[in-house]
């Protein structure tokens, strides 16, 4: 399994600072080369370019940089054209192939690229250059890969680390298993198949979200009255930034502590496999359209993954279509008002979320399951004096 460590490079020396800018403006180069050749193969109806000929265009050291910081660059550029076209394929046709001019672009070195010391990390830039030279964390133990990135104040170093997770004393798949559903007013809704659900409020997240907007949209009254690239005009925008990173901080934090509740409560019950779903689209106002928007629902799904797989746990997605709008009980469809659904044929009354998360268990595991008897309600962040419930 891959995580990705951060180190902050905010106190690096001016010197560093000139080499890794350069390095991103050299790497936005080759991205518009790699650009340049793909658009001319679709204006020319000719066969579009690939890794090798990528590979040929930029190679002979044309650019200012590693060789395999060029290789990770192309790669990125054709892993694009690849996604656009998946994308296009299923119906998508507004997502537009690359074609923006880059000013800079993330450096990126593969594993066998970086350098070990005992203290520092060293990034090679090229034969007769400078190589970039950074101070070695003490949780970095072998070569990794790794990509420099502008977080919007200061440059940030990515390292992703590759961990095993394979336990020999596991004892495979149970016959407890849980459905999760995610959502915005509760970040996540879990169902196991014996009469126990967990509710993880989502408020704290979506409250965040709201004053964010609410202080960009300040930030820009002020600035618009600025002469574009004042004294002002940049304080203004560098305090956008910072406001920007703290936001990005908090919901991270909450994102991970209310997915660890979700993984420790399946672990406290025994469950060995899960069924996340819950993506919603379709235009619902200005207000609730802003709210889908900021749903980072990729993020929730993908630190689930994350942490089930170090917990041992089997997860895999499935379709949650009709889940929120039909009875558990009599199976009647019908679109709820309010977090608390009511079935109008039958008089079967419920939780919102805990009711679509009932009706994926025969999706996802061919079993009905009866609506849990027991509801536990937590808030990410809040520390509780023992195991859930």
């Amino acid at each position: 399994m891959e995580r990705v460590r951060i180190l902050s490079l905010k106190r690096i020396s001016k010197r560093q600072a000139a080499i890794i800018r350069q390095g991103q403006m050299e790497a936005a180069k080759v991205w518009m080369a790699c650009r340049d050749m793909h658009l001319k193969a679709r204006e020319t109806n000719a066969s579009w370019p690939g890794r090798k000929e990528y590979h040929e265009a930029t190679a002979g050291g044309r650019y200012a940089l590693h060789s395999q910081s060029v290789q990770q660059v192309f790669r990125a550029f054709d892993a694009a054209v690849e996604a656009t076209g998946r994308n296009r394929r299923a119906g998508r046709k507004e997502i537009r192939y690359p074609y923006k001019d880059k000013r800079f672009f993330p450096l990126m070195w593969p594993a066998q690229a970086m350098g070990l010391e005992e203290k520092r990390i060293i990034l090679p830039m090229g034969r007769d250059r400078s190589s970039l030279v950074l101070p070695r964390p003490a949780w970095l133990s072998r070569k990794s890969a790794c990509k420099v990135v502008w977080n919007g104040l200061h440059n940030e170093l990515h390292v992703t680390l590759v961990e095993s997770t394979t336990d020999p004393n596991s004892q495979g798949i149970t016959e407890r298993c849980a459905t999760v559903d995610f959502g915005q007013i509760h970040h996540a809704a879990v169902v196991t198949n014996n009469g126990n659900a967990l509710v993880v409020s989502g408020r704290g997240m979506r409250t965040i979200k709201r004053l964010h907007s609410k202080h960009l949209g300040e930030i820009q009254k002020k600035r618009s009255r600025c002469k574009k690239g004042s004294r002002r005009w940049r304080k203004l925008g560098r305090a956008r930034a910072e406001r920007t990173l703290r936001h990005k901080r908090r919901i991270c934090d909450l994102r991970h502590k209310g997915i660890r509740k979700v993984v420790d409560f399946c672990l406290y019950h025994g469950i060995q496999s899960g069924n996340p779903d819950g993506a919603r689209r379709g235009a619902c106002g200005r207000r609730h359209n802003q709210r889908m928007s900021q749903w980072e629902y990729g993020k929730d799904l993908d630190y689930l993954m994350q942490k089930s797989e170090q917990a041992r746990i089997a997860c895999f997605t499935g379709d949650e279509r009709g889940t929120s709008s039909r009875c558990p009980e009599c199976g009647h469809r019908h679109k709820p008002n309010g977090r608390n659904w009511r079935c109008p044929k039958c008089g079967f009354q419920g939780h919102r979320d805990v009711v679509g998360g009932v009706n994926r268990h025969p999706l996802a595991f061919g079993q009905v399951v009866p609506f849990p008897t027991r509801i536990t309600y937590l808030r990410p962040g809040l520390c509780e004096g023992g195991p859930p419930e």
